[in-house]
């Protein structure tokens, strides 16, 4: 029968063999032999850093005979399935490795409707040559948990325009047997009979589909055509274990989309009467009435989309008829449809989305009498405010605000974008999931809908991670995590446990690409992002937090930049060094007031800081290793040859070693890779043997009895890519993921944690951050929360018109002191006035016959914090340079926005001779509050502010210039002070 069928249907078929072995890495592993020793393995729990969600999820797919069977597809972070006991996503592929990244593009998903422990996956994510492999059909047995392959002559497109419409991969409800999938760029239909172990071309089939977003797409990826697009199946065409005879397929095609096969797919035909114009994004049957029911946009989507139609077709008459919410005829169709499903308790009910609807928002369009009658999920009252039948309640993931604060008629959380994956579960008429641009939503009181009440929509998304990671630091003290994230820009995380309250914004980027921290200052921590220059040219590319990434402030930034590059802070935070991309790399003292071009050091190089000597920073480019000792105003060229000059190229610089940097990439098909070490500040390198190819490097707490720095590499050693670690500075390596944790193309971000020997976070690309605690079956150390004890009271000497030095009795820990924070009281607020490993600080800056009262406060690597110590009261000696008028402070507000503003004062010395520290002063008009302040230390006392210098900028030449910033509160006006002094000392 099947060979029949297989002739008839493929006179001049091709066949794709399967892939015998399982690829789950449940195979025996492979031997990992290194030029000195082998690589050992670990076996470790990997868990999510939770964002939840994050990302496009195209397609939700319930099974439709086994109760809470329900998968999710994402386009570049795999697929899932839904646990209802925990009521979280469980991922599939987290074994896709290095070679077979592009399977983590899902373009569609099936599961079994007869044996629901069977589940295929349409897997690849590109179909031009970003992706070197082909495509393939996964197929599991046991939902997921075990996998083979089948790779296919073309390839697939999960991240390709188009990726929404669906479900292109189904089975034969009747005969499990057999499977279709729609396949693109011309290849047209095609067709299993062996539960998807090898599959052949549908010759007969007529139509492969002709649109493409822009056929003349230069680059590749707009002129793709998403092809043949969904299949469905009527079983009520044939009986169990009988291959069903009548099937419907939807082609990318404004003319011909809708075809089907009254004879089991042996031949097929144009169903008459359809409407012509646009594509049917969905086509889905009421296995009851017989209704074909198709979703129609103007575009492939999902990011686009401005008119479509809803219609359904009588299939016994072969009546079609025009059933749209909103008729494309309509100026107010301003959106093509997707998302439509079918209540199959109530199959009159039917829902269908706005395919895209940015503006104010997205619409869901529901009917309870088979599309006679439709209401809106929202309406108009009297404009700009809308009347509405749900609540949002994303307690559980409120970063989804975005940071935003719209205007009526838009609110923030949006109901969505790109809403191509709409289900109402066939077993539960009151709960609905539907997938967007960002995350799951759902509810479990739909039905609320029809009675007149509000239902809740909340995330359904826990589990489910699907952001690609840029760069990650772990900061000795503060938050344990700081990403940078593509589309979403980047979190701090206090708790890798929880979901981070909010996004980074001010400015928020369209993608962060660089983080940095300063090492002897770990608070202060330096971003750079995209986003396009022109949309928003107030913004800068570039922003500063002072308070460990909770908050953040903008700098200035050079002419021309789109794209954030890397950017690199000095060990004590006094200046930055930004490579953006495509403009030369720039250096600033201070937080980005200004910012002066660097000589010697080619436009695109990856800069890093040392962290220890703040004079010394770094860059790599094409092969060649650059490095600065006067804070990044000039760069030499080293002497370092041997380098990788092809390929992706990662370096950092170790804590505690000056001079110490560990530099992984290269492309092993164009030259070298692997990884390489540098005791003596790039001027040259050794690399490690047995390393054939480098990703990626990171620094994390040095093992028990170990002074230098754990490593950890994404590498490959013996033949086996994966993520290692060494104890013994790179001597020996153990491989701490496994071949069920591989994946994709990780490795783009990596760093191991200062505070927690053994722990390493690794950045994928649309699996979210990962981590594990390493270190074979020796389980991590209980966290700390010993603090250390109160320091001694500090002695004051050397004091001078201008500085002091402190000194004090060292503290005691259970795991040793990290380090001590001195702090200035100040009225009802202290200020910091800076760090110190040791048990001494020098005090610069200060005014002469000046009171001051000091006291320090240790802390440890886990975070703990002493009491503080007895505090030092000293007084200035007198100087020259006191008084008002030698110095002139001018105020300017730079930017303002509801509830807050941001302003700028420069300091200028408008004396003879050179002053060495600054004090400003003024009173606020209307109240105003400052929430933070760069560039300077400040205290405020009701509606009185006073700001002193920084360590870095109060020596002042004659008629030189500085200037500090910050961002306050207001309820009211934002009136500038009527006198600001300026007093130098």
């Amino acid at each position: 029968m099947r060979r029949r069928l297989v002739s008839a249907l493929a006179a001049a078929a091709v066949t794709c063999a399967a892939v015998g072995a399982a690829v789950t890495g449940q195979a025996a592993a492979a031997t990992t032999t290194a030029a000195t020793t082998a690589a050992a393995a670990e076996t470790n729990e990997w868990k999510n850093v939770r964002i939840d969600g994050g990302g496009f999820v195209p397609g939700i797919v319930f099974n439709q005979t086994e109760k809470n069977l329900v998968y999710a597809r994402t386009d570049i972070g795999g697929a899932y399935r839904w646990d209802q006991a925990t009521k979280t996503w469980i991922p599939l592929l987290d074994w896709v490795g290095w070679d077979k990244w592009g399977y983590n593009g899902v373009v569609s998903l099936a599961t079994d409707p007869v044996e629901t422990g069977r589940v295929y996956v349409a897997a690849g994510m590109y179909t031009n040559d970003w992706d070197p492999n082909k495509g393939a059909i996964l197929r599991s047995a046991d939902k997921g948990k075990t996998w083979q392959a089948t790779e296919l002559p073309f390839k697939l497109g999960g991240n390709m325009p188009g990726r929404g419409m669906g479900e292109r991969l189904v089975v034969d409800p009747n005969d499990n047997r057999v499977l279709y999938l729609g396949a693109p760029d011309g290849n047209g239909l095609w067709r299993s009979t062996d539960k998807g172990v090898t599959w052949a071309k549908v010759a007969s089939f007529p139509n492969p589909g002709n649109y493409a977003q822009d056929p003349n797409d230069p680059n590749g990826y707009l002129n793709h055509r998403p092809g043949v697009v969904w299949v469905t199946f009527d079983p009520a065409s044939a009986t169990a274990g009988q291959t069903t005879k009548k099937i419907y397929v939807g082609v990318a095609d404004k003319e011909n989309t809708v075809y089907s096969s009254s004879d089991g797919g042996a031949t097929w035909s144009r169903v008459p009467g359809q409407p012509t114009g646009y594509i049917a994004h969905k086509g889905v049957l009421d296995h009851k009435s017989g209704t074909l029911y198709i979703a129609t946009s103007d575009t492939g989507g999902p990011y686009d989309g401005g008119k479509g139609d809803v219609w359904k077709l009588n299939t016994a008459t072969g009546a079609w008829t025009q059933i749209s919410p909103v008729p494309s005829s309509s100026a107010d169709d301003y959106f093509g449809y997707s998302g439509l499903t079918i209540d199959r308790q109530n199959p009159n009910t039917i829902m269908v989305a706005t395919q895209i609807s940015w503006w104010p928002d997205a619409v869901f369009f529901r009917s309870t009498d088979a599309g006679a009658t439709w209401t809106r999920i929202w309406d108009w009252s009297s404009y700009p405010n809308r009347t509405k039948r749900y609540t949002m309640d994303i307690s559980s993931a409120p970063w989804l605000t975005f940071g935003t604060n719209p205007q009526p008629p838009e609110e923030t959380p949006k109901l969505g974008w790109m809403n191509e994956s709409l289900e109402i579960d066939p077993f539960d008429s009151n709960r609905m999931m539907y997938g967007t641009g960002a995350t799951i939503y759902g509810t479990e009181d739909l039905k609320k809908w029809d009675t007149g009440g509000t239902f809740t929509i909340k995330p359904m998304v826990q589990g489910l991670e699907e952001t690609a990671v840029l760069d990650l630091i772990s900061p000795p003290v503060g938050a344990p995590l700081v990403s940078a994230l593509g589309d979403l820009g980047g979190f701090r995380h206090d708790d890798l446990t929880k979901v981070p309250p909010k996004i980074f914004t001010t400015p928020a980027f369209t993608s962060a690409t660089s983080l940095d921290y300063a090492e002897a200052n770990p608070s202060v921590i330096v971003r750079a992002g995209n986003f396009t220059d022109a949309d928003r040219p107030n913004d800068s590319h570039v922003a500063f937090s002072t308070d460990g990434g909770a908050n953040w402030f903008q700098g200035t930034e050079p002419a021309g930049i789109n794209e954030g590059g890397t950017v690199a802070a000095a060990a004590d935070a006094s200046r930055f060094v930004w490579a953006p991309k495509g403009v030369a790399v720039h250096h600033s003292v201070g937080y980005g007031n200004s910012w002066t071009a660097s000589t010697g050091i080619p436009a695109g190089a990856v800069v890093e800081s040392d962290r220890v000597n703040a004079r010394k920073f770094y860059g790599f480019s094409a092969g060649k290793f650059y490095a600065s000792t006067d804070g990044g105003a000039t760069f030499t060229a080293t002497a370092a040859t041997g380098l990788p000059a092809e390929g992706n190229v990662k370096f950092k610089a170790v804590p505690g070693h000056e001079g110490h940097i560990w530099l992984a990439g290269g492309d092993p098909a164009q030259g070298a890779s692997g990884l390489w070490r540098s005791t003596d500040g790039g001027a040259s390198f050794t690399k490690l043997s047995g390393i054939t190819r480098g990703v990626n490097i990171g620094f994390g707490k040095a093992a028990p009895g170990k002074s230098y720095h754990a490593l950890y590499a994404v590498a490959t050693i013996g033949g086996v890519t994966g993520v290692f670690r060494s104890d013994d500075t790179g001597a020996t390596w153990v491989r701490v993921n496994d071949d069920q944790h591989q994946y994709g193309n990780m490795g783009e971000a990596l760093t191991g944690d200062p505070r927690v020997y053994g722990r390493v976070y690794l950045g994928t690309n649309g699996r979210g951050i990962v981590y594990a605690d390493t270190g074979g079956d020796t389980p991590p150390p209980p966290d700390d929360t010993v603090p250390p004890s109160k320091p001694g009271k500090p002695a004051a000497s050397a004091i001078t018109s201008t500085g002091a030095a402190l000194t004090w009795t060292a503290s005691t820990d259970n795991e040793g002191v990290e380090g001590y924070d001195v702090y200035r009281e100040a009225g009802a607020t202290d200020v910091k006035a800076g760090s110190s490993a040791a048990a001494s600080f020098t005090l610069t800056g200060l005014s002469a016959d000046t009171s001051y009262t000091y006291y320090v406060v240790a802390r440890d690597a886990a975070g703990n914090t002493s009491a503080a110590s007895d505090p030092v009261t000293f007084t200035t000696a007198s100087g020259p340079g006191g008084g008002e008028g030698g110095c002139t402070a001018t105020y300017k507000v730079t930017g303002s926005w509801p509830g807050g503003f941001q302003s700028e004062v420069t300091v200028k010395n408008t004396g003879a001779a050179a002053v060495s520290g600054w004090t400003v002063a003024w009173s606020f008009p209307d109240g105003q509050k400052i929430t933070q302040l760069w560039s300077g230390t400040h205290t405020q006392t009701g509606a009185d502010v006073t700001v002193k210098n920084a360590a870095w900028n109060g020596a002042l030449k004659a008629g030189a210039s500085t200037a500090f910033g910050f961002t306050g509160t207001l309820t009211g006006a934002n009136g500038v002070p009527a006198a600001v002094t300026c007093t130098a000392s």
